[in-house]
């Protein structure tokens, strides 16, 4: 048995899985924590499967506070599912605790474990194929919101500091240019131009939220349509999943976050930038889908804002890109040479297009302001 094998052997015994452990095998397309399925054979019983995952030590170090947002807004969200009737164990992930009572296990080597049952009958899509199937999205987002818009969001951690402070990734994008330390920023002259030509819009959001115009709320921040369990009969989203960077936020990073990665057709480093495009019919279908969800929750100043939340999120991940480039690709991983500068590129064109559709987009949220 290799080292990695038995600290899995550990880990498995270390919970109460109710049955034998028939199997645990790698899972899914994560690249951040290591997931695994655990298959256990309960005794004149169909298979029970659950999610076995590791904490990523690099993204997270402090598994503690991270564990406790992620218990205390799943067990609020389980009982929001139980008032309205709904099925808590499909509409709500639920951490189970370890034989020893704590929110997760540390292993030997001080890896940090945590547990989940397996949600049966639904899949995680990697892609919007169709606008269905992105707006069924946008509905789930849409009321994750609205089971949270009560749940105290000063009570959270920031799990990633400044995660999406627009501010403070201009601040470090600057002295990444002035640094230079590659010399790379000669040949992504347009790219920086680009980004100090909106050097005001990275306040636009927080000033807003300064000036009281924008709530914080409970914020999911990395609203990916693989975040979404689907129901695989029905196609509706059943389970909102992934709950790692729930903090204190403001909703219009969701909104635009998904908007960012769904409303367009194109690769995230594609290098056609003919191709990337924003498709305002997406924007309209998730739109529409999102505040549905939302059941009214969302103020009218939080509706105006949110073709704000597609450019800044689609902005800041640039930003986030050529940063990345410039110190020389030490936090985004890459296949290629000048991928996270193709990356931005797409970003940037995407924010070029959103500006140029601007006033339909304006029309699109009027239509649901108060």
């Amino acid at each position: 048995m290799t080292p990695a094998e038995q600290t899995l052997q550990e880990v498995l015994e270390a919970f109460d899985f109710g049955a034998p452990v028939v199997g645990a095998i790698r899972y899914g397309h994560g690249h951040i924590n290591d997931t695994f399925v655990v298959h256990t054979q309960p005794e004149n019983q169909c298979c029970r499967r659950f999610i076995l995952q590791r904490m990523s030590s690099a993204a997270f170090k402090r598994p503690d506070q991270l564990m406790e947002n992620i218990i205390g807004v799943t067990e609020y969200l389980g009982k929001q599912v139980e008032a309205y009737g709904g099925d808590r164990g499909r509409e709500a992930m639920e951490v189970l605790r370890p034989k020893n009572g704590q929110p997760y296990y540390t292993d030997s080597q001080n890896g940090a474990w945590r547990l989940y049952p397996f949600v049966e009958h639904t899949v995680c899509r990697q892609a919007a194929d169709t606008p269905e199937l992105f707006a069924a999205s946008g509905r789930a987002f849409g009321r994750f919101q609205q089971l949270l818009k009560d749940y105290p969001a000063e009570t959270l951690y920031e799990t990633i500091p400044n995660f999406h402070n627009t501010e403070d990734r201009l601040k470090k994008f600057k002295e990444a240019v002035q640094a230079d330390k590659l010399g790379r920023a000669a040949e992504c002259g347009a790219e920086i131009d680009f980004v100090l030509a909106r050097e005001a819009d990275c306040s636009v959001a927080l000033n807003a939220m300064r000036a009281g115009r924008l709530p914080v709320r409970v914020t999911h921040n990395d609203t990916k349509l693989n975040n979404v369990l689907m129901d695989d009969r029905s196609g509706e989203g059943v389970c909102i999943i992934d709950l790692d960077t729930v903090m204190p936020g403001l909703v219009i990073y969701d909104f635009g976050d998904s908007i960012r990665f769904g409303a367009n057709h194109c690769a995230e480093d594609e290098t056609d930038l003919s191709k990337v495009n924003l498709d305002t019919e997406l924007f309209k279908a998730y739109t529409a889908a999102f505040l549905e969800g939302t059941e009214g929750s969302l103020t009218d100043e939080e509706i105006a804002y949110l073709p704000w939340g597609a450019k800044l999120m689609t902005l800041e991940c640039g930003i986030r890109f050529l940063t990345d480039y410039l110190v020389g690709d030490e936090y985004f991983h890459i296949a290629r040479e000048k991928q996270n500068l193709d990356r931005c590129r797409t970003q940037f064109k995407l924010v070029a297009d959103m500006e140029a559709h601007w006033p339909e987009l304006e029309a699109i949220v009027g239509n649901y302001r108060k």
